[in-house]
């Protein structure tokens, strides 16, 4: 980084009130978010495997665990490091959700089914705010690749239209 670039980004740092540790911050609870949502949208896809659905999320699958890893390199980029405490915490937090109560004791409700995919619909779309802040960073920091992030952008509103039109079809089927 060049020294008016330094410049600009401590100056940035101390007008806002936050420091390079608060964006840290940020991009590792997306890390986590992002670890916990591959392990979620994995193990659907496993789940739903043979069937129309599990035809549907296995690309999804793929590209979330290819925006994981962009997110990954991004922080690199940025001279981020990986709180490994974080990333523990999002496969411990998918993890726990298997725990909920879904009105069967021993056997997959389809609720269960309806349920994970909202949760998956709401992590791409705090995927797509993430990568929205970091393409408005991009505007200012040669660190970071607008178009790469804009190609991210594009991918989270595809995987939102797949995962919603999954959930509303799943929701008729257990609720109609």
């Amino acid at each position: 980084m060049t020294d008016v670039q330094t410049s600009r980004t401590a100056h940035r740092d101390r007008a806002h009130g936050g420091g390079p540790d608060l964006l840290g911050i940020y991009l590792n609870d997306h890390l986590m978010g992002a670890t916990a949502g591959v392990e979620r949208v994995r193990r659907l896809a496993r789940t739903a495997r043979g069937t129309d659905l599990g035809a549907a999320l296995e690309p999804v699958a793929a590209e979330l665990a290819e925006d994981r890893a962009a997110l990954l390199a991004i922080m690199r980029d940025l001279d981020v490091p990986v709180r490994r405490h974080k990333v523990v915490a999002g496969w411990a937090a998918e993890k726990a959700g298997l725990l909920k109560t879904n009105g069967r004791l021993v056997r997959r409700s389809p609720l269960s089914t309806v349920l994970e995919l909202e949760v998956l619909r709401t992590a791409v779309e705090g995927k797509a705010a993430g990568w929205q802040v970091l393409r408005r960073l991009a505007e200012s920091d040669a660190r970071l690749d607008a178009h790469r992030l804009d190609t991210l952008l594009e991918r989270a509103a595809r995987q939102r239209e797949t995962l919603e039109e999954w959930r509303v079809r799943r929701a008729v089927e257990v609720f109609g």
